[in-house]
């Protein structure tokens, strides 16, 4: 644990290798899909699940402690709870507030009209055109961090980008923070798969930040799933214990395929999935008034015939729709969708998936999109060019949510039509001149231009010069700048754990 507090430190304010952009401050409206008779309907529901069904919390005592404590009326380890006590509680979580990065010029602000974009998390494999399909392994996620701290189009570094299945379960943690921590200076999630994990994600977060600014700030959070339906187990309540009891911010997130964790109706579902990440944040509250909370949506459609996830489908967009209007009615900060496929490749399957499903995470008005560039095969596999492609195509969404339509004086281009006759052009006007480097958003790996100058570049497809565009980027890395006495306590840290830890590989 660090013993002194570190602010001020010249590693905080140095200046950073990679390009940067900020998160994004939306001026276009959210999109509003229903009216306010289904809504009311929706939150009646919600209401129904806290006061009549109830909501397991599963394998941790203590929580059931905290809820009794509380005044919680619990049966076994069904909790249920007067609905406007649970919406009272979840009132004290902020509306917005910021996770700072090791480099303050890379926080990010989470809620409000603000969104942030993070790569995929959780995928066993990777793939990329020249390796193929297999095991994520350690050199796989550092080259992930490396390109996800170099690409502009990317607020925030995620954690698990993929698994390094090389290294024990019972370390990885270690070495994906140590990763984040010194070839990154984007802000990060932590570890929430056992309570020891999240302590460690925790410790090493004060290592880098100093004692005094995490009491006042958010600089790391967990992300969990709910066990739907109708189930918090103990992975979730003692992460919520660690990251918020410590003033840390954390993401519920009820993964929800309807038809199997809920009902095949996508109303109930996201009935469901709100009443399930309500009640974990009522807990967080509990466990520390004002703790950061992300109220987060994972609802997609399957397939009845054999079980399969599907993606960019109808119910999943329309659930996206609905989950932020009630999200935003609660006041509390939304996680949903990404650039989610079902498809192995990045083919025109795993294209029009993912620009659906990002389309409606936008329009939704998403505040923090995990899952945002990399997705491949319904999450088991993070493609190396599907990562820049995505994130390539991120830029776009950027430009149109963040400046929206500008209506200037210079927007407006008056004197241009002084310049110009009729049947003229403009291209050569002063107007044109004075803005045609930002006038149009232009994607990186687009190939706009005729077919006779796309042969002589070597006919080559989106995949083959997103390959090029990786590798470059990772030949251009350069490791932001750390406090060496940070890194080194850093590494003794984590050594000194391992070695108090066995090997286990589950």
């Amino acid at each position: 644990m660090a013993r002194r507090a570190r602010a001020s430190r010249d590693r905080n304010t140095a200046p950073a290798g990679a390009p940067a952009s900020p998160w994004i401050q939306r001026s276009l409206p959210f999109f509003d899909a229903l009216d306010e008779e289904k809504l009311v309907k929706l939150e009646a529901q919600v209401d129904w699940i806290f006061e009549e069904v109830g909501i397991a919390f599963r394998d941790d005592p203590e929580a059931l402690r905290i809820w009794k404590e509380a005044g919680a009326k619990i049966d076994g380890d069904t909790i249920r709870a007067d609905a406007q006590w649970i919406r009272s509680l979840c009132a004290k979580a902020p509306r917005e507030f910021t996770q700072l990065a090791r480099n303050p010029a890379r926080s990010v602000t989470i809620g409000g009209n603000n969104q942030v974009f993070a790569p995929i998390y959780g995928a066993p494999f990777v793939r990329d055109l020249e390796g193929g399909r297999r095991y994520g392994d350690m050199a796989a996620f550092e080259k992930l961090v490396k390109l996800t701290y170099m690409h502009p189009n990317l607020h925030h570094g995620g954690f698990v980008i993929c698994e390094p299945c090389d290294v024990p379960v019972s370390k990885r943690h270690f070495d994906m923070l140590f990763a984040h921590m010194t070839l990154s200076d984007k802000p990060h999630l932590g570890a929430i798969t056992e309570m020891s994990r999240a302590q460690d994600s925790v410790d090493m977060a004060e290592i880098v930040f100093g004692k005094d600014v995490m009491d006042n700030n958010c600089v790391i959070m967990g992300n969990v799933n709910t066990n739907s339906p109708l189930l918090v187990d103990k992975v979730v309540t003692e992460a919520i214990r660690v990251y918020c009891g410590r003033n840390q911010g954390i993401v519920v997130v009820p993964f929800i395929l309807s038809g199997a964790m809920g009902p095949v109706s996508t109303a109930a579902s996201v009935a469901q999935a709100m009443a399930e990440a309500m009640m974990c944040c009522a807990f967080a509250q509990i466990v520390r008034p004002g703790a950061p909370f992300v109220l987060g949506n994972f609802l997609s459609s399957m397939s009845l015939k054999s079980g399969a996830p599907t993606f960019g489908m109808p119910e999943p967009v329309i659930s996206n729709y609905a989950i932020g209007q009630l999200a935003r009615r609660a006041g509390l900060p939304l996680r949903c969708g990404g650039s989610l496929t079902a498809s192995k490749i990045e083919d025109a399957q795993a294209a029009y998936e993912s620009a659906d499903s990002m389309h409606s995470t936008m329009l939704a008005g998403a505040n923090f999109v995990l899952h945002s560039a990399g997705w491949l095969e319904g999450g088991l596999c993070t493609g190396f060019e599907k990562l820049i492609m995505d994130a390539d195509r991120l830029g776009s969404y950027q430009k149109v949510l963040s400046q929206g339509l500008d209506t200037s004086d210079e927007a407006m281009a008056r004197d241009a039509y002084a310049e110009v006759a009729p049947g003229g052009h403009f291209l050569g006007s002063g107007h044109t001149m004075r803005n045609y480097q930002t006038a149009f958003y232009e994607p990186k790996l687009s190939d706009s231009e005729n077919v006779e100058s796309w042969e002589e570049g070597g006919s080559k497809d989106m995949r083959q010069r997103a390959y090029e565009r990786w590798n470059q980027m990772l030949d251009e890395y350069q490791a932001p700048p750390m406090d060496e006495a940070v890194k080194e306590e850093l590494a003794a840290y984590v050594a000194r754990r391992k070695e108090e830890i066995p090997d286990a590989w589950y």
